[in-house]
C-alpha cells in the first residue's frame, strides 16, 4: 500500500515541475540575421525614357524639369507597388503606363509617326520567374500597349500578336482603346516633316548595316522601359515604344522582340533596351547580357558594359539598356550622349539622370 501511494505522488510532482518549467522558460527570440525580412527587403526598380543625342545645350530648363517630373512620378509609382509587397510584373506595367500617358516620350500618347502619318505602337513584358512573355506590334488604337502585352502573356497561348489580330484580341480582353487621333502631338508631326525634307534615297553599302539614315541615327530614341526586382525575388521587365520616326512597310523594332528589347530571368537579370532597334535585334542585346552572366559568370555591370560599349557598336548600332539582377544590383548603360533614366533601391534612394555626365 505504501508503494502504491508513493507512485502517484511522484507522478503528480513531476507534472507540476514540467508545468513550472514551461511557465518559467524564457521566450525564444529569432536571430535577426536569419529572419526572412532580410531577404524580403531586397527590391529595386529602374526605368528609362529613351537614349540618343540628348545634350544640355539643346534642353531648356523648363523642358528638363518636365522630363525629371515624369521620370520621378513613373518610378515612384512602381516603387510604391514593390514597397507594399506587390509583384515586379505589376510594378513594371504600371510604371510604363505613366510614361505611355506622357507626350514627352515615344510611347503611347507621345508616339512618333510613320511615313504615312500614322502611329504604330509596340510593347512587351516578361516574367523572370516563369519566363513567360507577351508582346504586341503595330497596334494603332491601344491606349496602353504594355497592358495588352501582359494580356497576351497571361490570357493567351501566344507570345506576340500584331496589328488587326492584336486589336481583335484586345477587344475580347476589355483593353482600353482610343481613336488614333489620341496619339497626335504637334512636335512628333513636325519631326516627321523634317525627316521627310531631309530624306535620302542613297543606300549605305557597308555590310554592317541593313539600313542607314544619318538623321535617324543621331535622333533621340524615346522608347520607355522598366525593370524590377520584387520582395519575393522575382524579376520582371517591360518596354513600350512608338518605333522609329518615318518608318514604313510595317517596320517593327526591338521593343516587342523578347531577347532583344526585353528579357527577364530570375537566375540572372531583367533588361529593357532603347536605341536603334535593328541592331538590338541582330545582337539579341537583352538576352546576350543575361547569357553572359549565366554562362560566363560575369557580373551584370561587366556584361552590360561588354554588350553596350563593344558588341553593339561593333555591329554599327547605338543606344542603351537598364537592368537589375537577382541580387538587386542596378545598371544603366548607354553609348549615346544621354539617356533618360531613374532608379530606386529598397532604401528609397532616388537617382534621376539625363546626360552622360
Amino acid at each position: 500500500m505504501r508503494r502504491e501511494r508513493i507512485v502517484p505522488v511522484l507522478v503528480y510532482a513531476l507534472i507540476l515541475l514540467g508545468i513550472t518549467a514551461c511557465q518559467e522558460a524564457p521566450e525564444k527570440k529569432q536571430d535577426p540575421e536569419h529572419t526572412p525580412v532580410d531577404r524580403q527587403e531586397k527590391f529595386a526598380i529602374v526605368i528609362h525614357g529613351g537614349a540618343g543625342t540628348i545634350v544640355r545645350k539643346n534642353m531648356t530648363p523648363e523642358r528638363e524639369a518636365a522630363y525629371r517630373e515624369v521620370l520621378e512620378k513613373a518610378i515612384r509609382t512602381g516603387y510604391d507597388i514593390l514597397k507594399n509587397g506587390g509583384s515586379g510584373l505589376d510594378a513594371v506595367q504600371k510604371t510604363v503606363n505613366v510614361m505611355e500617358d506622357s507626350p514627352l516620350f515615344n510611347a503611347g500618347k507621345g508616339a512618333v509617326f510613320t511615313h504615312e502619318g500614322k502611329n504604330e505602337l509596340d510593347a512587351s513584358i516578361m516574367d523572370g520567374k516563369t519566363r513567360n512573355a507577351g508582346a504586341v506590334a503595330g497596334v494603332t488604337t491601344i491606349k496602353n500597349p504594355v497592358d495588352l502585352a501582359r494580356a497576351v502573356m497571361e490570357k493567351s497561348e501566344h507570345v506576340m500578336l500584331a496589328r488587326e489580330g492584336a486589336a481583335a484580341f484586345a477587344e475580347t480582353q476589355g483593353i482600353e482603346t482610343v481613336d488614333p487621333s489620341y496619339f497626335y502631338t504637334e512636335p512628333r508631326m513636325k519631326a516627321l516633316e523634317r525627316i521627310k525634307d531631309q530624306e535620302k534615297t542613297a543606300l549605305d553599302h557597308d555590310q554592317k548595316t541593313a539600313f542607314y539614315d544619318p538623321y535617324i541615327q543621331d535622333a533621340k530614341f524615346g522608347t520607355v522601359g522598366c525593370v524590377a526586382l520584387d520582395k519575393n525575388g522575382n524579376l520582371a521587365a517591360a518596354t513600350s515604344t512608338g518605333g522609329m520616326t518615318n518608318k514604313r512597310w510595317g517596320r517593327i523594332g526591338d521593343s516587342p522582340v523578347i531577347g532583344a528589347g526585353t528579357y527577364a530571368n530570375n537566375n540572372t537579370c531583367a533588361v529593357s533596351s532603347t536605341g536603334w532597334g535593328e541592331f538590338f535585334i541582330r545582337g539579341l542585346v537583352a538576352y546576350d547580357i543575361s547569357a553572359m552572366m549565366e554562362y560566363k559568370g560575369m557580373t551584370l555591370r561587366d556584361a552590360a558594359r561588354e554588350v553596350i560599349q563593344k558588341k553593339l557598336p561593333d555591329l554599327g548600332g547605338n543606344g542603351g539598356i537598364i537592368a537589375v539582377d537577382h541580387n538587386g544590383n542596378m545598371v544603366m548603360e548607354f553609348n549615346t550622349a544621354g539617356m533618360y533614366r531613374a532608379s530606386m533601391d529598397a532604401k528609397g534612394a532616388l537617382y534621376i539622370g539625363i546626360y552622360d555626365n
